[in-house]
């Protein structure tokens, strides 16, 4: 399935505005894979795996369900970032619940969004490098980039996000996956050609 052919998500938006409430579910819906791929790197790095990253997505989703009508964008773009910053809150609220925290510190809220954008920014960056045709879609590279990991074979998504989102070394990929290190760059590469043609201009 080519991923240009899926329903614009401004039409959602503008659906979901006219109190549609399938049409806001079949909104959020669109960014599930999106959410889930940052909220994992996320709660790698901060609550070492402890978290599931779907139940911060479902949170994130109720509580956007909830406030939908604080919404004024118009676009995917401020949808997105909308849906990031939600995320960063909830994720706020996780890290300081499981450290014990007696107060909440706006400063860590700041720093998860911007560390949110930024990694978002990294999927249309290898969204872009996976396919120079890009450009063409309506949805955004990031959001586009996700649903196509999430179609990968495992093994291909894993090294793709170990990789791009997570930074490690191919030597660091290897040690994680419990492969060689012969066998994480071919999976790379090979992962990399699935993700052109998911990524490829509709026909």
């Amino acid at each position: 399935m080519n991923l240009h052919t899926e329903q614009d998500p401004e039409q959602l938006l503008q659906a979901a505005r006219q109190d549609e409430g399938a049409a806001l579910g079949q909104l959020l819906e669109s960014y599930r894979n999106y959410l889930t791929l940052l909220a994992r790197v996320q709660i790698g790095r901060r609550l070492q795996g402890k978290i599931d990253a779907a139940d911060l997505v479902q949170e994130t989703f109720l509580a956007a369900y909830r406030d939908f009508a604080q919404f004024r964008g118009t676009t995917e773009p401020a949808l997105a970032c909308w849906l990031r910053q939600i995320l960063a809150c909830k994720l706020t609220d996780l890290v300081w619940r499981y450290y014990g925290a007696q107060r909440r510190d706006v400063r860590l809220e700041r720093h998860l969004a911007d560390e949110l954008d930024r990694s978002s920014k990294t999927l249309g960056l290898v969204a872009q490098q996976s396919s120079p045709s890009q450009h063409l879609s309506r949805r955004e590279q990031a959001v586009l980039l996700a649903e196509a990991i999430k179609r990968l074979p495992q093994a291909y998504g894993e090294v793709i996000i170990l990789r791009h989102l997570e930074g490690l070394s191919f030597p660091g990929i290897a040690e994680r996956m419990n492969r060689s290190l012969d066998s994480v760059e071919k999976l790379w590469m090979r992962g990399l050609t699935r993700l052109r043609r998911l990524l490829g201009a509709p026909s």
